[in-house]
């Protein structure tokens, strides 16, 4: 099964996308992103037939989403959108449980195999003891795992999420990109979801599809980010010319902190110190002088007053 776009012009009244051409396979996780208001959502939209394309063709199985029944899309593709309408006297169970219903007709109670696979995504989204919580109780990072655990539930070979992180602290967003990773590799799922974060590609995705100036950037995620360095960039809000970085020799983090912290709070050349992080300490060097710094704190004292 793939998902395909072929020669699509994506949007409105004006097109945002334009001669668009990717595919996904079953077991793919890939990362929809670009700036606001670039067409993420229009091209959600569009690969559910809620918006015609202007041109082109949007495929599910070889098939052309248009010619699709809403039942149809529904048992593909599973989505959660950012903004979604909350029934507000449910609890997470029953919001869980509604994926199932679009494989009986609402008045029929779920099958005992069913609930069981209901309990089985509560526990795996961390949600036990909001099981029987109403919805507008719910924090706004905990509803965000209801809405997805109800995709899940729904059994469709494709789940498409716009921005499912935006309201999860970090454990939680680990617990929904995990959970997501693993549907794809274990049950052979489509995953496509949009963020605005590219860090998350580097560990939870296959594909990247990246939207700039119109164009739809589609491919591996290495590639894509090897191919764009404004995804990559740590200077990218660099604000003075003058600032020039010394060689900083950490793990991928900590070095974009410390990038970060100098470009921010230094408007002068620092190429002459030399950074290297140990053991939770930096060991600072500029010539023949070794100096040893345990928080960002300090190194900020340390460069003031050695430079």
């Amino acid at each position: 099964m793939q998902l395909e776009i072929k020669n699509a012009n994506i949007g409105y009244n004006k097109t945002l996308v334009s001669n668009a051409n990717a595919n996904l396979k079953l077991g793919d996780v890939c990362l929809l992103i670009g700036n606001n208001g670039v067409g993420k959502t229009t091209l959600i939209k569009s690969i559910l037939h809620q918006l015609p394309l202007i041109h082109g063709e949007i495929a599910i199985n070889g098939k052309n989403v248009k010619n699709l029944s809403v039942k149809e899309i529904a048992e593909n593709i599973a989505i959660v959108f950012s903004k979604s309408v909350i029934p507000q006297h449910y609890t997470v169970e029953d919001l869980i449980s509604l994926g199932k219903y679009i494989y009986y007709p609402f008045y029929f109670e779920l099958k005992k195999e069913d609930r069981e696979e209901v309990a089985h995504i509560i526990e795996e989204l961390d949600l036990n003891e909001y099981r029987y919580t109403l919805l507008k109780n719910l924090s706004d990072g905990n509803l965000q795992k209801a809405l997805i655990g109800r995709a899940i539930t729904q059994n469709s070979p494709v789940i498409i999420l716009d921005e499912p992180t935006t309201h999860l602290d970090e454990k939680n967003k680990i617990i929904i990109l995990k959970t997501l990773r693993k549907l794809a590799k274990d049950q052979n799922k489509l995953i496509l979801f949009s963020s605005h974060d590219w860090r998350l590609a580097k560990e939870f995705a296959d594909k990247i599809w990246y939207i700039k100036n119109s164009t739809l950037y589609a491919g591996i995620v290495e590639d894509i980010l090897l191919q764009h360095d404004e995804l990559t960039n740590a200077s990218l809000f660099q604000m003075n010319a003058d600032y020039i970085p010394p060689h900083i020799s950490a793990p991928q983090v900590p070095k974009e902190m410390l990038y970060s912290l100098l470009q921010k709070n230094f408007q002068k050349d620092l190429s002459a110190l030399n950074f290297e992080f140990q053991n939770r300490f930096w060991i600072i060097t500029k010539g023949s002088s070794q100096y040893q710094c345990e928080s960002f704190e300090e190194i900020i004292h340390l460069v003031t007053n050695i430079h």
